[in-house]
């Protein structure tokens, strides 16, 4: 055998190979899901996005054929949850619920930069974007923006407020408030919004910045009394809650959001299987009744504008989140 006859016998049985494994790739993809699907949410249990996975992931479920499976990983405002996604397999089967912290907030903050938010991760589908809104124990005196102002200034330094985490949303809105109010209050965080909600319906922490999903049940009970939403107007489900804003501290404005992502470099056949399960999800009536519930504003978007919504958000908060001194571990 001739060294020429060799080569290309060789690059046959390699092209070969090559597009024996395309096809396997594609026919995989073509298939897709074949198992079940492992959606992360770098938070605890309870907390606003937990609420909207498990709404969303319920309905992917039914229409994908396969079990959509919440997993809270929670750690360091959302990093160690949002890292683990990062490193996954580029199959599907491993995705990201993720928010305006993990994907705005963090790389502003980190200490140590584990992921890149734009590079490491594949945007599927905006979903919905998420008011904040102060809360109070019922027993703190104060019912009004302007009442908690007052008492806080009255009290300097005495009253101490609960958040999901450090250089979280809800960090933020508390900063921010205190800024604006010219303030002090001490901040508690959590690791989620879900313990941190508990202890302020306990009493053990007076004052909490919270997502309105997680918060509403507590403040339709009584459980919890509703200062003000964050968002510039108010809301359709509690529409006698007035805005921040409007109770006093002028321009006051924050809130958050959840997005499906995949690790980098996710084939599009399968971005767009997600997606298409993901946004149709959004339509049911059940799921969208339970989400308008809770306050949230249901988006359902391409992955292109998922993507750029993340550019602009970055560009947005990034001076924000540097300007509070926050840093996470």
């Amino acid at each position: 055998m001739t060294s020429h006859s060799f080569i290309d016998r060789r690059s046959f049985l390699v092209g070969a190979g090559a597009a024996g494994l395309a096809a396997t790739s594609a026919s995989a993809q073509d298939k897709y899901p074949t198992r079940p699907i492992t959606l992360i949410v770098p938070f605890a249990a309870g907390g606003s996005t937990d609420i909207v996975a498990r709404l969303v992931g319920q309905k992917m479920s039914e229409l994908l054929g396969q079990n959509v499976v919440i997993e809270n990983r929670s750690g360091a405002g959302g990093n160690v949850g949002s890292t683990a996604v990062a490193r996954a397999a580029p199959d599907g089967y491993t995705l990201l619920l993720g928010t305006i912290s993990t994907h705005a907030l963090n790389p502003a903050i980190l200490k140590t930069v584990t992921f890149d938010a734009v590079k490491d991760f594949t945007p599927i589908s905006l979903l919905a974007i998420v008011p904040n809104v102060m809360v109070v124990n019922p027993s703190f005196p104060a019912k009004t923006v302007k009442e908690v102002l007052q008492v806080l200034k009255d009290n300097p330094g005495k009253y101490s407020y609960a958040s999901s985490g450090v250089g979280t949303p809800l960090h933020l809105s508390g900063e921010l408030f205190k800024s604006i109010g010219n303030v002090q209050m001490n901040h508690v965080p959590y690791r989620g919004a879900g313990p941190a909600l508990n202890d302020v319906v306990a009493g053990a922490v007076p004052i909490m910045f919270d997502n309105l999903p997680s918060s509403a049940g507590f403040i339709r009970n009584g459980q919890l009394r509703a200062i003000g939403v964050t968002t510039r107007e108010r809301v359709a489900s509690f529409p006698d809650v007035p805005t921040i804003a409007e109770g006093g501290l002028t321009g006051y404005e924050t809130y958050t959001w959840n997005a499906l992502f995949g690790p980098a470099n996710l084939p599009r056949p399968i971005v767009e299987r997600i997606n298409q399960a993901a946004n149709q999800a959004l339509k049911d009536e059940t799921v969208k009744k339970r989400l308008n519930d809770v306050s949230a504003d249901i988006v359902g978007s391409t992955p292109e504008q998922l993507g750029e919504h993340v550019k602009t958000e970055l560009a947005k908060w990034g001076p924000i989140a540097k300007a509070s001194g926050a840093v996470v571990e």
